[in-house]
């Protein structure tokens, strides 16, 4: 049996009066890809910065990677890795120097980052382009060097917020073809994404409204539970119940 990487329980965060995410309670195990849906405003940012060790909790328990969400936040960073849609490398910088700032942040030993840093450039086919500037990049590219670069230092989880906003359609794809592999590796992967086809990929989905979740199964399982012939039906029928608007 796997064992639970991501372990919640009644985890809340509040901001004054305002309850952003309202006792949640999951796990996610080793090697899974698990969805973590949600409209605007559900609290799904929230939470995933607070097991990201970014945010300090209200209430409630959580460890990431065997590490508590209160007390051991540091060590909750260094064995997970992390990708924006918004800002994951640096545009100004080439690729191979964004790789090795990334894998120096991450500690890896000169020796071992020169090897990555080549392995990483050739399994992409980036050869060409490894000393050009990242903007010069297609975005679909820049994105996967992106996600090749928050697992450069093999962790345990990797969080991706909406990594494939954007993108076309056969990049999405071949993006996808990525996490299945990284996850047959036995990391982690837990994706938001505002595409429900992609939800459809993943092994089980949680779907966030008002600070809560209110479904959490496989995919197969939530299209069963609401009598939807997809997941983006299933959707709308949770987004329909929620009240606030930011």
């Amino acid at each position: 049996m796997k064992k639970s990487v991501i372990i919640t329980d009644k985890l809340t965060k509040r901001f004054g009066a305002f309850t952003a995410v309202d006792a949640i309670t999951f796990e996610v195990t080793q090697g899974e890809i698990f969805g973590f849906l949600g409209a605007n405003g559900a609290g799904k940012t929230t939470a995933m910065r607070m097991l990201c060790g970014l945010l300090h909790p209200t209430n409630g328990r959580a460890e990431v990677a065997g590490f508590d969400v209160f007390r051991q936040r540091e060590k909750i960073k260094q064995h997970i890795g992390y990708m924006s849609q918004r800002f994951s490398l640096y545009e100004d910088l080439t690729v191979r120097e964004n790789i090795r700032l990334y894998g120096g942040i991450y500690g890896l030993k000169t020796n071992e980052l020169k090897t990555k840093s080549d392995t990483l450039i050739n399994r992409l086919g980036l050869n060409e382009e490894a000393n050009k500037l990242v903007r010069s990049l297609p975005l679909g590219w820049r994105q996967k060097l992106a996600f090749s670069v928050a697992i450069l230092h093999e962790p345990s989880i990797v969080f991706l917020d909406e990594p494939t906003g954007g993108v076309d359609p056969v990049t999405r794809r071949q993006f996808w073809d990525m996490i299945y592999e990284t996850a047959n590796a036995g990391i982690t992967v837990f994706v938001t994404t505002h595409y429900m086809d992609e939800a459809e990929y993943c092994n089980r989905v949680s779907i966030m409204v008002d600070g809560r979740i209110e479904a959490l199964d496989s995919p197969t399982g939530l299209k069963k539970t609401f009598s939807a012939d997809s997941m983006d039906e299933v959707f709308i029928q949770l987004a329909r119940k929620a009240t606030r608007n930011d």
